[in-house]
């Protein structure tokens, strides 16, 4: 029986030796968790106990990891195993400050790809293909996808970002079946090619994996994806302090498979309190992570930030790990009078408006802070060609306040006035919050 395949409540009992074992070489090796461990009155493994624990240990949070860097500890004193055992340091991208730097051992790097195969077979990757791909992998974590690729046995064909007229052309020419994005500039791509007469829904790419922001997921931006493409799309999600593409869609498109199980244990928990929640069909919630066989720099509870809905009924692929929809950033998360807001669900209200808009918004708080008097401001681009129409305004703010219970002032902008990007896209401009 394949990983895969095994039920998901095998799944505890199976981790519980990983699990044990990975608190002890924390102890052992890492300064960090020493410290943060005995500050909670843990001295030892046994002590913490086992999974059914879990939740009372603390979490660890990425501010922790940046304050433990200085001069003497550059990677920060989580680093669990020396220098001369590491064969690959990636970094973020550092848009908050210096960038974090993420350490790999020749096993954890093995481990990653194992993890990162996982989640782009199960969307239909198969050896042959080619596939081309838009992220600037190199210095980053994502570039664990390009060992993935070559484990796979697909014909990688990487532009990287900021070159449409380059990747248009290797579709052209090279004919690929896949394509690999962000959701958003899967959109862009469709849209360049409408305003230059290239047939997007008739070339080669037959399937778009898309991953670095949520959206890919959302039906509307599907939809409008899948029909500009004629491709199928599959979306995947990871974080890069624990491991690329840790769920991973399979073609039956009914959220994304934890590809982790047997590396790393996933945890649920309510945002707001930090409490568990259950691991039950329905529920929503922030990820959290744990390492179970990681050497350079392995997490504890580590806090994702990602907010997602669980299911965890059959699927018609036959994995048995549970699947998510990530329907955003609890750190984007805007609170207005009472009402939750999360930007992605804004996004996808609007797109379902039909073919007056573009599907591009911009949310554009007043209060540089979570809480936002109504109404929260929000701009939305309308479809080519179409004009500002005010009853088309009133719609939109009446369809929020209906889906959503929030109330917004709506304004309408021409097609091509937002901005468009070949990597993440930020629905929240704070640009003009006080």
């Amino acid at each position: 029986m394949s990983a895969a395949d095994t039920p998901w409540e095998a799944q505890r009992a199976l981790d519980e030796p990983l699990y044990r074992a990975q608190l002890g070489y924390l102890l052992e090796r890492s300064e960090f968790y020493r410290a943060k461990l005995a500050a909670a009155g843990i001295a030892t493994a046994e002590a913490a106990g086992g999974l059914e624990r879990i939740h009372e240990l603390p979490f660890t949070e990425k501010d922790e990891l940046r304050a433990s860097r200085d001069e003497a500890h550059p990677i920060g004193r989580h680093l669990a195993a020396p220098m001369e055992e590491v064969v690959r340091v990636y970094s973020t991208s550092g848009t908050t400050g210096t960038p974090s730097y993420i350490p790999l051992t020749a096993e954890d790097l093995a481990n990653w790809v194992e993890i990162s195969t996982r989640s782009y077979g199960a969307s239909g990757l198969s050896s042959g293909e080619r596939m081309v791909t838009t992220y600037n992998a190199g210095p980053f974590v994502a570039g664990v996808t390009l060992d993935a690729f070559a484990k796979i046995g697909v014909c990688h064909i990487p532009v990287g970002a900021g070159n449409t007229e380059r990747l248009m052309a290797a579709v052209q020419l090279l004919k690929p079946t896949a394509l690999g994005c962000t959701p958003s500039y899967a959109m862009h791509l469709a849209e360049w090619a409408v305003e230059r007469g290239v047939d997007t829904a008739g070339s080669s790419v037959d399937k778009i994996l898309v991953a670095g922001e949520p959206g890919g997921g959302e039906p509307e931006m599907r939809r409008r994806i899948e029909e500009a493409w004629g491709a199928r799309v599959t979306e995947a999600m990871g974080i890069g302090d624990i491991s690329v593409s840790l769920w991973g869609e399979c073609t039956a498109q009914d959220g994304m498979h934890f590809s982790g199980r047997g590396f790393v244990h996933v945890e649920l928990i309510d945002p707001e309190t930090g409490a568990a929640l259950p691991m039950e069909d329905g529920a929503e919630g922030e990820l959290v992570y744990t390492h179970l066989r990681h050497r350079a720099a392995p997490l504890l509870r580590f806090r994702s930030r990602d907010r997602v809905r669980l299911s965890t009924g059959p699927c018609a692929c036959g994995r048995t790990a549970p699947r998510v929809r990530c329907i955003g950033r609890t750190d984007d998360l805007l609170i207005v009078r009472g009402v939750n807001v999360v930007p992605t669900a804004v996004r996808d209200v609007v797109g379902r408006m039909g073919g007056e808009v573009s599907g591009t918004i911009s949310i554009r708080p007043r209060a540089k802070a979570v809480k936002q008097a109504p109404p929260l401001p929000v701009v939305v681009e309308l479809a080519r060609d179409a004009v500002p129409d005010e009853a088309l305004a009133g719609r939109i703010r009446q369809r929020l306040r209906d889906e959503l219970l929030v109330t917004t002032e709506v304004t309408l902008v021409p097609f091509g006035s937002l901005p468009r990007t070949d990597y993440k896209s930020k629905l929240v401009d704070w640009s003009q919050s006080g």
